[in-house]
């Protein structure tokens, strides 16, 4: 630690962020309030230029006149769009920053950056470019099943097996993680935005009727699930007739969104086996006896613990405050810095 370490807790706030694909969220160290954000960038279409971040750009998506464009610039995991993902980002730690109770405030933060397993190099270097350029004066990239696997209260440092995994919005990120490091990884580009995308398919092919992902990812929360539940539901959707081009307006029960989110959650079944397959034997028993740990939003969705254990023949249980594991476990790396020793992650890294 820096002998000036002590002068500058005292003039600027160190940020956890956890950049996840659909929503951003963002914690001071040593503070429980959380900033939540959709990862959602509204641009003008002819200069390029910054009309909106967050939840106003979010409301703008399928919604944007001509020559506005809503885009989320992290697609499955992968920066898609580098220039404003560096905007965003700098939006993001300002809006962090700005939310500082120091009476003396230098936005010179200590940050760290929980991104999916698929992120590239290039990625990497451009949110860690973001960071900088907002101002933090050291930036610690972090892999997000890592994070969200200390957020959970694993003992990823010690010589132990654990598995975590972490269903998002772009990402489903499954990770064996042994004395800080990941042993196997089976991260896949299928989570939350494809069950909403699988749901559009449904309506469309089966109905006739066209919607769009956030009334997909509306019907999966208020009646979506992954195993029979005690009582279905109905869901009352409107859209647009594919064949007349007229508003129309239909049910759909919680038996056929279950039918519809059957691909998404049975690929991402099929990547936990595959990761356990590969698992040394030492591993695969401790993981045995202490269960697989769900992380993320995607854990949310009721009966997704007994939908895996039937497929997989594991044990399974959700995090404490699941969306939160990334978050938790970037705000405890900030409060230990001993760990990004454990972890290997360098400074800047």
């Amino acid at each position: 630690m820096s002998i000036f370490e002590p002068l500058w807790r005292l003039v600027t706030d160190d940020i956890a962020i956890d950049l996840g694909t659909s929503n951003t969220k963002m914690a001071i160290r040593g503070r429980g309030d959380v900033i939540t954000e959709p990862t959602v960038v509204a641009l003008d279409s002819k200069s390029g230029e910054i009309v909106a971040v967050g939840k106003s750009a979010k409301k703008m998506l399928g919604r944007t006149p001509p020559g506005i464009v809503a885009v989320r610039p992290l697609r499955n995991g992968i920066v898609s769009d580098f220039e404003t993902t560096r905007d965003m980002i700098q939006y993001f730690i300002e809006l962090a920053t700005r939310a500082s109770t120091h009476f003396l405030k230098i936005p010179r933060p200590r940050v760290v950056i929980g991104v999916p397993l698929l992120a590239s190099e290039v990625g990497r270097e451009a949110i860690r470019d973001a960071a900088k350029n907002a101002g933090a004066r050291i930036c610690y990239i972090i892999e997000e099943p890592r994070l969200a696997a200390i957020g959970a209260g694993l003992p990823v440092t010690e010589a132990v097996g654990s598995m975590i995994v972490d269903i998002g919005g772009g990402t489903s990120d499954i990770a064996i993680i042994s004395l800080g490091g990941i042993v196997v990884d089976k991260t896949i580009p299928i989570a939350g935005d494809e069950m909403d995308a699988e749901i559009v398919k449904y309506l469309k092919y089966k109905y006739n009727i066209l919607t769009g992902e956030r009334i997909a990812e509306d019907i999966k929360i208020k009646i979506g699930s992954a195993y029979p539940v005690k009582q279905d539901s109905t869901y009352e959707v409107r859209g647009r007739d594919t064949v007349q081009g007229i508003p129309k307006t239909m049910e759909i029960s919680s038996i056929e969104v279950r039918e519809a989110l059957h691909v998404p959650l049975n690929l991402i079944a099929s990547s936990i086996i595959e990761a356990l397959e590969e698992a040394p034997p030492e591993i695969l028993s401790d993981i045995a006896e202490r269960g697989i740990c769900l992380a993320g939003g995607g854990s949310l969705l009721p009966g997704i613990k007994e939908y895996f254990e039937e497929r997989v023949k594991m044990n399974f249980y959700v995090a404490d405050e699941p969306m939160l594991a990334v978050l938790k476990g970037a705000k405890a790396v900030l409060e230990d810095l001993d760990l990004l020793t454990k972890l290997k992650v360098g400074e800047s890294e």
